[in-house]
């Protein structure tokens, strides 16, 4: 996709993130002296096109309280995975979940884990106990887990202009 003037201004107005109030798309018009629906339908292109991927919100957990953020990490039947992992998904806790091929040690030990969902508590015994009811979920289909905790926050950006 060609980006116009247009499109530019708009990445370059978005590019921090959508204004935090009630009509986001409005606001970001007002900024670029147009109205909110074209603001709308040019994402919506952008989306549509693949330019940008997606448009959602990203909490900032540890802002929120949310101070112990694990990775849970399940070795599950691979029969299995892609049911299980649907329920592990939808799971309120959950903020997401996906499947990753296992890997074979060539230098090391190896990682079985194949299922991923990422969990946030105030504590690390509060994401424990969430781990717990994924293990009580997966039932016999897991053979193993870990938790492996965040030891820095990333900063998340989205779509950036260079030039």
């Amino acid at each position: 996709m060609a980006l116009d003037d247009f499109d530019r201004a708009l990445i370059a107005a978005t590019q921090g993130g959508l204004p935090l109030v009630a009509r986001p798309y409005e606001a970001v018009g007002a900024m670029l002296g147009v109205p909110g629906e074209l603001v709308r339908e040019r994402l919506a292109t952008m989306l549509a096109s693949g330019l940008v991927r997606r448009i959602g919100a990203v909490p900032n957990h540890y802002r929120l309280g949310y101070v112990a953020n694990g990775m849970s990490v399940w070795d599950v039947d691979d029969a299995r995975v892609d049911a299980l992992g649907a329920e592990v998904g939808a799971l309120t806790f959950v903020s997401h979940c996906y499947r990753r091929p296992r890997h074979a040690p060539a230098h090391g030990p190896a990682w079985p884990y194949n299922l991923f969902a990422m969990l946030h508590g105030r504590t690390r015994g509060e994401v424990g106990a969430q781990a717990d009811r994924i293990a009580a979920l997966l039932g016999d289909a897991c053979r193993g887990h870990d938790i492996l905790y965040s030891s820095a926050i990333l900063k998340k950006t989205g779509l950036r202009l260079t030039d």
